[in-house]
């Protein structure tokens, strides 16, 4: 399909006095093409989870067995979800306060989202910072938790690699691990509590920790130094918002699986490989018949996908009006999953070469979280020859995936503000609401930086982003689907895609999703038990804090909600109730051009780009010939366009 020059020209940016480009909001800005926003959704889905807790939950929870429900979790929950975010978020190219002018009643949903995101924002910027610690700590001849030999090492300390001999150089290194290996594998099985040289490098060196989460000591500088590093590269990515980020994803979203495949290259070669990965994916179909592996199958698609996080709905609104989100939701949504079982070659491959030299089964190197990130694997590639090398990819790795969320929470707090207060002076210096935001972001993280750190970061990993999460998006399905109503909200859709979206999505929204949502709460629930670190056993006022994090988010829900009944119109509660459930005026398409039927209502100027009579009669026309070609051409239906500027 041709376009006027007038069009062409503007393909690559707007003249004065002239139109803007259809399905193009100048005022608040789009992805520069398709590919950065699948990029940058990508980056945010694929996260540290994909590689710290998918393989071990996938290992201890039936090995291959496990695959079955945690795919059929995808197809019913995990992709229909991922749908309704992106598609509620493209719709009002609203961020996650902007889009409950759908029902303003629930707008405390978007208010628990922005608490979500800071919560994480803030612990997920201190695990990356301390990923580049260990990077930066990987540029020697030597890994500094190789050895015993260290001031910080305690007696009870036995790595998997015996300095004697050695002479710091690496081919000696690699020598020692033929001598040595049968000797340390006979010394650990017979010790009934060994301490390994690269916990005791996490614990006593790079995080000096204290004997309880109340005793903070000091600020570990190093760890300061390397926070305000990953908070300035987070800022200075999202910088010029989407437009820089969009940038930066294209080698931040893609670079990981480069490096996860030079670890699986290089894993699978190793001796004991095979049994690593033979305990990663062996079935125990037994296990398909106990609950605890579907709750952990819903519970990781649920939290891997970002859902609820504020996140998707935030990336979704920087689209153009008539982007195929269906398809891009599939797309992004297997690709996290299909990480995920990836990384699982990686991680066990190399356990189960460092089982093999210890002479121990893979269960007893087997971890998760932190401890696998920054203990067992660490501790796995000193026993590789080039071991710096092998280290320096694996937390690069860990750096980028991170960031690639990190960008994402950032954005969707910045996002909230700009858009709640939406002055043309907030959205032309942006700029500074995103640098205001990383500063507060920094200072709340000091306190993880602390000799008392890990164990504020874990208490907020396990309950800032827990149950609440799954309450803010049952809460959201409901209104969505039956506050709004699923048949004005599936048209809705069908006006922005072009068709509307298939049966199998619209029974998922209305029914499936919410009851595995509310399985996932009733899971959460009955599998609570409180958070340990090692041996510590959190005292019961912390605990306390954690359930506080947790409900802060929830409870913005109801305040919200009394809040807006008390200001909206009606002499009774029941008329209060129902006004502020009413959609507001200006809910619908941010563009003028695409405020068609019930949407063409007036609404206040500056709330939606105004265009000239003529273009909009003109678009209008062209509207019907463009369905068609929109939903092959997906982002911005501009592939056919002739992109060459106008004299």
């Amino acid at each position: 399909m041709s376009e006027s020059p007038t069009h062409s020209s503007l393909e690559n940016g707007a003249v004065p006095g002239e139109p803007v480009k259809t399905d193009k909001n100048s005022r608040r800005g789009n992805w520069g093409n398709q590919i950065e926003f699948i990029l940058t959704s990508v980056g945010y889905a694929v996260g540290l989870g994909n590689v710290w807790r998918f393989p071990y939950l996938c290992y201890r929870n039936g090995g291959g067995a496990f695959m079955f429900p945690y795919f059929i979790m995808l197809v019913f929950c995990g992709i229909p979800l991922f749908f309704l975010e992106l598609s509620f978020g493209q719709f009002a190219s609203q961020g996650c306060l902007g889009v409950w002018r759908i029902s303003p009643m629930f707008k405390g949903v978007g208010y628990g989202m922005m608490v979500v995101s800071t919560y994480i924002g803030i612990y997920y910027n201190v695990v990356i910072c301390i990923a580049f610690y260990y990077f930066f700590s990987s540029m020697t001849n030597l890994l500094p938790w190789t050895y015993c030999n260290n001031p910080w090492n305690t007696p009870t300390c036995n790595g998997v690699v015996t300095p004697t001999g050695i002479n710091n150089t690496l081919a000696n290194v690699t020598r020692s691990l033929v001598t040595g290996a049968a000797e340390v594998a006979v010394e650990v099985v017979n010790k009934t509590k060994r301490t390994s040289p690269s916990e005791e490098y996490w614990k006593h060196y790079v995080l000096k920790i204290s004997d309880d989460i109340g005793n903070f000591g000091e600020v570990r500088l190093p760890i300061l130094g390397c926070l305000a590093v990953s908070w300035v590269v987070v800022f200075l990515c999202l910088i010029r918002g989407v437009k820089s980020s969009g940038k930066v994803v294209y080698f931040t979203a893609t670079f990981p699986y480069v490096v996860l495949t030079i670890l699986f290259i290089r894993g699978i070669t190793l001796e004991g490989a095979v049994t690593g990965i033979k305990y990663y994916l062996t079935p125990q179909w037994h296990k398909i018949l106990d609950a605890k592996v579907w709750g952990d199958a819903a519970s990781q698609i649920f939290y891997s996908l970002g859902c609820a996080w504020g996140g998707l709905i935030t990336m979704a609104s920087y689209n153009k009006f008539h982007n195929n989100c269906y398809r891009d939701s599939i797309i992004i949504s297997i690709t996290n999953c299909a990480t995920s079982v990836y990384a699982g070659f990686v991680i066990f491959s190399i356990l189960g070469f460092m089982a093999h030299h210890l002479n121990v089964d893979v269960s007893e190197v087997a971890d998760h979280g932190p401890g696998l990130a920054f203990v067992a694997y660490p501790e796995a590639l000193t026993l590789l020859p080039i071991s710096p090398l092998w280290s320096l990819l694996f937390f690069f790795m860990l750096i980028l995936l991170g960031l690639g969320t990190q960008f994402c929470l950032l954005e969707t707090l910045v996002t909230a503000i700009v858009d709640e207060i939406g002055t043309d002076w907030i959205i032309r210096n942006k700029t500074v609401v995103t640098g205001g935001v990383a500063i507060v972001g920094f200072l709340l993280g000091v306190p993880l930086t602390t000799q008392a750190g890990i164990y504020w970061l874990l208490l907020m990993d396990n309950y800032a982003a827990s149950f609440s999460l799954v309450i803010i998006s049952c809460i959201m399905c409901i209104c969505i689907m039956y506050v709004y109503g699923h048949k004005k909200y599936f048209k809705d859709v069908e006006m922005m895609l072009g068709f509307p979206p298939p049966i199998f999505f619209r029974v998922c929204w209305r029914f499936v999703s919410p009851i595995i949502i509310s399985f996932i709460l009733i899971f959460t629930v009955i599998q609570y038990k409180p958070i340990t670190y090692n041996d510590y056993v959190y005292p019961g006022w912390s605990l306390a804090i954690g359930f506080l994090m947790a409900m802060s988010s929830v409870t913005c829900i109801p305040i919200y909600a009394l809040y807006k009944i008390s200001k909206s119109e009606g002499t009774t509660f029941l008329e209060r109730l129902k006004n502020s459930c009413k959609a507001d005026i200006k809910w619908g398409p941010a563009l003028s051009e695409h405020r068609i039927g019930h949407y063409a209502a007036p609404v206040s100027e500056g709330e939606v780009e105004v265009r000239p009579l003529k273009e909009e009669l003109k678009e209008k026309e062209d509207e019907k010939r463009d369905e068609i070609s929109l939903t092959i051409q997906g982002s911005n239906g501009s592939t056919a366009h002739n992109t060459t500027p106008s004299a």
